[in-house]
């Protein structure tokens, strides 16, 4: 728990280039692993999406941050049109969508029993990252978090 804690601390202090820097070597490894395992390879990129989603809505609301980190990723599986407002208006008036992949931890625990540590690790730790990216991992964001990391 203390080691938790801290990584969370460490996370919520880090720079910019240093979070950007690890993300993507996290995500490098991340996506090829994830296509390698799956019948198409698109699917490993829908399955990490669920997660950074899974992490951006464990606390019920978007942060300008958030969106910024996910925009590059929503244009690619959503097309140009997605916009910040239109996704804090979406989680906001559909509360069931956060509720849905926050209920998915089931369906990611397995997903993540099927992978190696490493693979497994990384993962967890970009998701940890999602949720520090504005500066505060909140106890839903934790509780979110450590239900992942549960064997």
């Amino acid at each position: 728990m203390k080691e938790f804690n801290r990584l969370c601390k460490e996370f919520e202090e880090m720079d910019a280039q240093r979070y950007n820097t690890i993300l993507d070597e996290l995500s490098a490894r991340i996506i090829p692993a994830l296509q390698f395992i799956t019948d198409d390879g698109i699917q490993g990129e829908l399955i990490f999406a669920r997660f950074l989603m899974g992490a951006i809505v464990s606390d019920g609301k978007l942060s300008e941050d958030e969106y910024v980190f996910m925009e590059p990723m929503l244009a690619r599986f959503f097309g140009g049109d997605v916009d910040f407002e239109y996704c804090k208006t979406l989680i906001k008036e559909n509360r069931t969508m956060g509720k849905d992949l926050k209920n998915e931890v089931d369906y990611m625990v397995d997903v993540l029993g099927m992978l190696s540590d490493d693979l497994k690790n990384d993962i967890i730790t970009v998701c940890l990252m999602v949720c520090a990216v504005d500066g505060k991992v909140s106890m839903k964001e934790k509780r979110w978090i450590r239900q992942l990391i549960r064997e």
